[in-house]
């Protein structure tokens, strides 16, 4: 049990005859070599020395608490009082904490460890109750959380007229461990195991397996594309996405929440992180898996596809002592990916460099990363304010999507730090409109940010493949692309017969020089401002990527396509 008094308790357990002098002794020299200690009474039943019940006693005496178990029937749920929804079942499960009644100003709960003051203190803060702590042997407390959160919930018998009602099975015990044979089997380790392998080699970013009316289809994300591949057979379907449900510690009986996790596989020597999230469908669960090979990601500003005089524009900026840096564009054009480019680029010894992600996709040696949690109050203002008594030189946070997170992100730039994070806006000059939406003023924004990068992602053009393709001449007039050599996609073995191997960037860099800051602060019209961006010399998402079209590294259709709501 986890709290500053265990010799007070180990010695509680030798006076009350439950353990011996020798068997402490031994279970605190094994805590001692541990590189993962246990507490020692957990120690102590982990060894054998204690049962369950002797420890969950010994602590109910020595916190004046009570001893609520299942064999006695003192271990009563209040089904009605909607308790699954005060405390999340992952949170239960994680903690080893079980909800049984509550009051206008307190809820009653029961603990496997209830030593642990920082479950006790968020339980507090999460439902604004103040908790009556009893304690219980750690079975009685996953069953009771069995019954709590996994009982069959019966159809709605309401008069109003429903869209869809689906009645998804409670999954009995016995159920479950079948699940977990099947899982076992061979067959299903090898289709999982190709699953993986398939979307490792073939670069995919995801994968989806989706269980439809008559069967399932698996669909792989390659450079933002789905394409569906072969598909297990059917009777095979529910153990594979068990196995996986498995590896990545998730509950295999819960069927009626979604759920994350994830777990590492090698891959031809590499280690891939696998984030999974399974959700319920009215044909089952559907399970996307995000695929994160950090090996192939060597998070080099160079190599990001900035032109040379972009890359000397942000080059300059992020070695800027203090400011805002903001990286936008939609979901999954790459945002991410330049940020941490950026502080590798930039991190050193002599720099406290802190980060908020929700999640955390990758890891970066020489930076302090937290996982935002938001379920337990731990939210990117919340991290950010932290940050501020951390004495940071350069903070990252994951996104700004509220008025508080900007708030502190231009504060903590006014007073010296350098700030990125990033903004879900079409272009760079809309980021300066979504901070004055947001409600900062003016003159905060005009002072504090420094560069904003908005970024797409377009298909590369396979190198094995690719053609040269004959445009007319209105549409070579029109993109200015008369005398160049344009090239397409046609296919071949080597990527797939897709014709794109891979993705590269086109950005759009917008720095803001004191000309740019002052109109911003007078409330100048966004377009007047833009305008003024480009007689200055910013290049633009589309004539980045017309640029690469002349390269020959993407097709004109391709950043067409990308451009098209802002060209």
């Amino acid at each position: 049990m986890a709290g500053p008094d265990r010799k007070m308790l180990g010695e509680m357990l030798v006076e009350d005859g439950l353990i011996t002098k020798e068997q402490l002794n031994e279970a605190l020299e094994t805590q001692k070599k541990s590189p993962h200690p246990q507490p020692v009474g957990e120690l102590l039943v982990t060894l054998g020395h204690l049962s369950e019940e002797g420890l969950a006693l010994t602590l109910s005496k020595k916190l004046r608490a009570k001893y609520l178990s299942l064999s006695d029937r003192s271990l009563e749920i209040s089904y009605d009082q909607n308790l699954d929804r005060l405390i999340d079942e992952k949170f239960a499960r994680t903690n080893l904490v079980l909800p049984l009644s509550k009051n206008p100003r307190q809820l009653v709960i029961t603990m496997w460890d209830p030593l642990n003051f920082v479950v006790i203190d968020n339980i507090r803060r999460l439902t604004n109750l103040e908790p009556v702590v009893n304690c219980s042997p750690k079975k009685d407390i996953v069953e009771g959380i069995e019954r709590l959160y996994v009982r069959r919930v019966a159809p709605s018998s309401g008069t109003g007229s429903q869209l869809l009602s689906v009645d998804i099975p409670f999954v009995k015990r016995d159920e479950v461990d079948k699940l977990k044979s099947e899982a076992a089997e061979p067959p299903v380790v090898k289709i999982v195991n190709q699953i993986l392998q398939k979307a490792a080699r073939e670069k995919a970013s995801d994968v989806h397996i989706e269980p439809r009316e008559n069967g399932a289809v698996i669909r792989y994300r390659v450079d933002g594309t789905l394409y569906e591949a072969e598909t297990p057979p059917i009777e095979l379907l529910l153990p594979v996405i068990s196995r996986i449900k498995i590896l990545s510690r998730l509950d295999i009986a819960e069927k009626r929440l979604p759920q994350d996790g994830g777990f590492m596989v090698k891959v031809d020597n590499r280690a891939i992180d696998l984030r999974v999230s399974s959700i319920p469908t009215i044909y089952g669960e559907k399970l996307a898996i995000r695929i994160l090979d950090k090996e192939a990601m060597d998070f080099k500003l160079s190599s990001v596809g900035l032109g040379k005089k972009d890359h000397q524009k942000v080059s300059e900026n992020i070695r800027k002592p203090y400011g805002l840096i903001l990286v936008t564009g939609p979901t999954g054009s790459g945002k991410t990916t330049t940020l941490y480019c950026i502080l590798n680029e930039i991190k050193s010894s002599q720099k406290n460099i802190l980060t908020i992600e929700d999640p955390v996709e990758y890891r970066i040696n020489g930076i302090s990363q937290v996982q935002a949690m938001p379920n337990i109050g731990l939210d990117f203002a919340q991290g950010l304010r932290a940050f501020l008594r951390q004495d940071p030189d350069i903070i990252m946070v994951g996104e700004v999507r509220d008025i508080e997170t900007a708030d502190i992100c231009v504060r903590a730039a006014l007073v010296g730090r350098l700030v990125l994070s990033t903004l879900h806006t079409n272009n760079s000059i809309g980021a300066i409109s979504r901070l004055l939406d947001l409600g900062i003023e003016p003159f905060l924004v005009g002072t504090t940010v420094v560069m904003v990068i908005a970024q797409r992602l377009v298909r590369r053009l396979c190198p094995d493949c690719k053609e040269i393709v004959k445009l007319d001449s209105a549409t070579a007039a029109k993109f200015k692309l008369d005398g160049c050599k344009v090239y397409g996609p046609k296919g071949c073995p080597k990527c797939h017969n897709r014709g794109y191997a891979g993705r590269l960037a086109i950005f759009e860099i917008m720095n803001v020089d004191q000309e740019i800051s002052a109109m911003i602060e007078k409330r100048q019209d966004i377009t007047v401002i833009e305008n003024s961006l480009i007689k200055k010399g910013m290049t633009t998402l589309r004539d980045d990527g017309l640029a690469k079209v002349r390269e020959g590294l993407t097709s004109l259709n391709e950043v067409v396509a990308i451009t098209a709501e802002i060209a």
